[in-house]
């Protein structure tokens, strides 16, 4: 079966880090549109998604409106946080198809502010 580029290029970054996956470390999953971003963590020995944060969510749409780079930032302290509750600190960052760059690079480095490791 022949993947196209974009499939492609996402299943190469993604299965590198499920190669080297242990179980002290969760994967953390982003993916972005041209007006949202979305990220979740997940545990792929069992296949399931711990946490999940998202821009679309009530609490970001009711808030006053601010730019692209900005929602980044904030749904990455929203996600930060909840990891932190839930006692997890290490992560694999996989960024699927992006490059690590724009609204991609600002929310990796929110998420390293707010006391996450990759």
């Amino acid at each position: 079966m022949k993947l196209n580029t974009s499939k492609r290029k996402k299943f190469r970054v993604s299965n590198k880090l499920k190669k080297v996956a242990s179980i002290d470390r969760f994967r953390l999953s982003i993916s972005r549109s041209s007006k949202n971003i979305s990220a979740q963590i997940i545990d792929d020995s069992k296949n399931i998604t711990l946490i999940s944060a998202s821009s679309v969510e009530k609490d970001f749409k009711s808030g006053p409106k601010v730019n692209k780079s900005e929602l980044s930032k904030l749904v990455a302290q929203k996600l930060a946080k909840k990891a932190i509750e839930k006692k997890i600190t290490k992560i694999f960052f996989d960024r699927g198809l992006y490059k690590y760059h724009g609204r991609v690079k600002i929310f990796a480095e929110t998420l390293r502010e707010n006391g996450m490791k990759f």
